[in-house]
């Protein structure tokens, strides 16, 4: 060791151990010095490098598959999302059966059939196609966070929860 890293190693000991105790220490340093220096470590075989090579490049190559899988798994979802969104929109702006007036007016988003029924789901298609992709998505959601190691990539599926959250909430408001 050179003189400054000397001294820097006799400060820190001096902060834990007596002036005796530091002295052996150091000695004790020097000594483990001197063995390594006459027992050098063996320069490994050219054959061990490459084949611990080829296993890191194989393990890469592994690991970019499950994370370009993860992204489609990813992208599928956010598809399907925006599908959803899309089919909402598109119902939400259709133009009602042209009927006419009979001067009695009434407001209700489910016939009164319906409302009457003890299973609405069952009793409205378009209900029951909107609760089947929405249970679609939530598989989804689960499938991306059961197949993903943590920490990486939380704010893609973050955001996807949250856009299906939206979903539900904006399909239940109007």
């Amino acid at each position: 060791m050179d003189d400054r890293n000397q001294e820097n190693l006799k400060e820190l000991l001096a902060t834990f151990f007596s002036a005796d105790e530091v002295e052996k220490c150091n000695e004790d340093f020097r000594r483990a010095e001197q063995i390594f220096h006459e027992h050098p470590a063996p320069k490994p075989d050219d054959t061990l490098i490459t084949n611990i090579k080829a296993t890191i490049t194989a393990r890469l190559d592994s690991h970019r598959a499950k994370r370009m899988r993860r992204l489609l798994y990813e992208a599928a979802g956010i598809a399907a999302a925006i599908v959803i969104l899309a089919i909402v929109s598109l119902q939400s702006f259709e133009e009602p059966d042209s009927q006419p007036w009979n001067g009695i007016g009434t407001a209700s988003l489910l016939p009164s059939a319906i409302w009457e029924s003890e299973d609405i789901a069952a009793d409205d298609a378009d209900l029951a196609i909107f609760t089947a992709e929405i249970e679609q998505i939530e598989n989804e959601v689960h499938t991306l966070q059961s197949g993903e190691e943590p920490g990486e990539n939380e704010s893609a599926i973050t955001e996807l929860e949250m856009e299906l959250a939206e979903i539900n909430g904006d399909f239940w408001k109007g």
